[in-house]
């Protein structure tokens, strides 16, 4: 009996408790109060891997930009050494692997490989390839297996096969006599040269031109045959009454020589040098000079004002004359230190002229190019310390101002660099035209003491010397 009873009691239960879970399963089948939270945890695995994965990738990107930064200034370093013989070849490697320690400050890189190859080109050229490599260690990622991410990233820098030629546009306007910015832009110029000169290995590596400007620039007496200048002005009208040559020579003025009824001729070796802005719209152009063209350069009075002069000859010299793309560093020099202050401001002209400079053609005719082997880079750095204030046609700074924009239009169209530099210490309103001209906002340059002006010109060279260093 108790056997029995034992059997119908399981029995009895057996019953009762597959019936309520049956039911419990019935109820969980239809429920779907919490389908939410099942499906999260089923998927917050996946989900914290892809954002750790993208945490990791973060990291990894960053060291690798770092690295690149590194990498960049390494393979530049390592090309300035070789090409001022301080390294020689054999020492890249253990000199790459030094400079680039010293400039990579990501802590969380490991493994870290630095390799560099010198090439010495089949022309005149020569490169230098630097690899990087390394990894970080993951927090997310090693837990699907990957414990570390790997990247790596190069730089190369040439050098030697590219040429450069540099226009000094300088202002000697009066006011560059106040404040002592006269002789801080004499000693910038000189030290842009030397710096500049340095680079050259070479003769022929590196040109350099300097062009002084007030309201005219000075080309200089020489060119008094020329076909291309417009010598109807000169010849119909003596200004100064010493612009001719009299039949009877002790009479060296026009009235004397016409009131003794003698013959006044026109003496074009007379000439000092100045010319004023061309016609329009060659003004805002690199047109070369011709007889067909003449009319477009015209020879300029010798004042400006009462007794102010832009170009006599002699004691009495005022704006210093144009010297073409020369690799004579003395001489370049030389020029700048006997510069004058005199005149108004006409920042047009200069830039004008100093485009002119690197023409292999009239006026100047600079040295062919050998563009087999070389790549050329051009570039002008203008200083200027006031607002425009007068050229040939305006005496109003907003009409100077739109055709010097023209003007800069078409030089950078033609590749050429443009570096400004304002030398404002009279609290003049920031030049928008400077502004507008410089190649990017990283070439212009607002100089509020002139002892600043050094610092200045350094920068502009380290700058040049990235455009013959490149990458």
């Amino acid at each position: 009996m108790p056997v029995e009873i034992t059997f119908a009691v399981r029995a009895m239960l057996d019953t009762v408790v597959f019936r309520r879970l049956r039911a419990a399963a019935r109820r969980f089948a239809g429920a779907n109060d919490g389908n939410i939270a099942i499906l999260f945890g089923i998927a917050v695995i996946p989900i914290i891997s892809f954002v750790g994965a993208a945490v990791d990738y973060t990291r990894a990107v960053s060291a690798r930009s770092s690295m690149q930064a590194a990498l960049d200034s390494t393979a530049l370093m390592l090309a300035k050494d070789l090409t001022e013989g301080t390294i020689t070849t054999s020492q890249i490697s253990a000199k790459a692997d030094a400079y680039f320690r010293a400039l990579f400050t990501n802590t969380e890189t490991k493994s870290i490989a630095i390799t560099a190859t010198y090439t010495q080109n089949s022309g005149n050229g020569s490169t230098i390839l630097v690899n990087g490599s390394g990894n970080i260690e993951t927090g997310f990622m090693r837990v699907v297996g990957f414990p570390t991410m790997d990247f790596n990233t190069s730089s190369t820098s040439a050098w030697g096969n590219v040429r450069m030629r540099v226009a000094m546009v300088l202002d000697v306007t009066g006011s560059m006599s106040s404040s002592g910015k006269m002789g801080a832009m004499q000693t910038a110029a000189k030290s842009l040269v030397d710096q500049l000169g340095a680079l050259a290995k070479n003769p022929g590596d590196i040109y350099i031109s300097m062009v002084p400007f007030a309201k005219d620039v000075n080309l200089g007496s020489s060119y008094y045959n020329s076909t291309w200048i417009d010598w109807s002005r000169w010849d119909s009208q003596s200004y100064t009454n010493t612009w001719g040559t009299c039949s009877k020579s002790s009479y060296t003025d026009r009235d004397t020589c016409k009131y003794y009824g003698k013959t006044w001729t026109p003496d074009r070796t007379k000439w000092t040098g100045c010319v004023t802005d061309r016609t329009q719209d060659y003004d805002t152009k690199n047109t070369t000079p011709t007889s067909a063209n003449a009319p477009t350069m015209v020879v300029a009075e010798e004042y400006v004002s009462g007794s102010t002069y832009y170009c006599k000859t002699g004691s009495s010299t005022r704006v210093g004359q144009i010297v073409p793309l020369s690799y004579d560093w003395s001489s370049i020099k030389t020029a700048i230190d006997a510069l004058q202050p005199t005149g108004n401001t006409n920042q047009g002209i200069g830039l004008a002229w100093g485009w002119l400079t690197l023409g292999m053609s009239d006026p100047f005719n600079a040295p062919a190019k050998d563009t087999a082997n070389y790549t050329y880079k051009e570039a002008i750095v203008l200083l200027s310390d006031g607002l425009n204030t007068q050229n040939r046609w305006y005496s109003n700074a907003s009409q100077i101002d739109a055709r010097q924009k023209i003007l800069c239009d078409n030089a950078k169209a033609a590749n050429i660099v443009i570096y400004t530099v304002q030398v404002n210490t009279g609290g003049d309103p920031t030049s928008a035209v400077l502004q507008y001209c410089a190649s990017g906002t990283d070439k212009f340059f607002l100089v509020t003491d002139p002892n600043q002006t050094l610092s200045v010109f350094n920068s502009i060279g380290q700058s040049l010397a990235k455009l013959r260093v490149y990458k």
